[in-house]
């Protein structure tokens, strides 16, 4: 198999190339399951909700009902990004299971983990900015 020579033979390489597998497909999840017209409405609205806040310091009850506006739309932020997370979670751990016991066997044994947060937060960024789902 082309998997196990790669992985056995360069293992950093694999781990890259795997991370940004699975970055992709966690980032088109995120792109046809995230509503982002209305997620750039709430990220709109809570930046004027900071805004009214630095001019409202000294005034600790307009603070309080500032804030209370902003929480209003956190149950709606938390479902959208929720659905994404659902779908993706169990393939995302076949695949980390499948990783922990191949690369058990290799010279990057005990940083494996690391190498592939490394990669994917990389990879994220930029598919991220992209898709457009910053």
């Amino acid at each position: 198999m082309v998997i196990i020579e790669l992985i056995q033979t360069n293992p950093r390489t694999s781990i890259i190339i795997i991370s940004l597998i699975v970055t992709i497909f966690i980032t088109v999840v995120r792109y046809y399951m995230t509503d982002r017209e209305r997620m750039k409405e709430i990220k709109a609205k809570q930046k004027e909700l900071r805004k009214e806040m630095k001019q409202y310091r000294d005034h600790p009850e307009k603070m309080m009902e500032i804030n209370k506006k902003m929480l209003e739309d956190m149950p709606e932020q938390m479902k959208m990004s929720f659905k994404p997370m659902l779908i993706t979670l169990i393939p995302i751990l076949l695949v980390f299971g499948w990783m922990r016991a191949v690369y058990v066997g290799t010279a990057i044994a005990d940083t494996w983990l690391w190498w592939y947060i490394g990669s994917s937060i990389i990879f994220s960024i930029f598919l991220s900015k992209s898709f457009g789902l910053q």
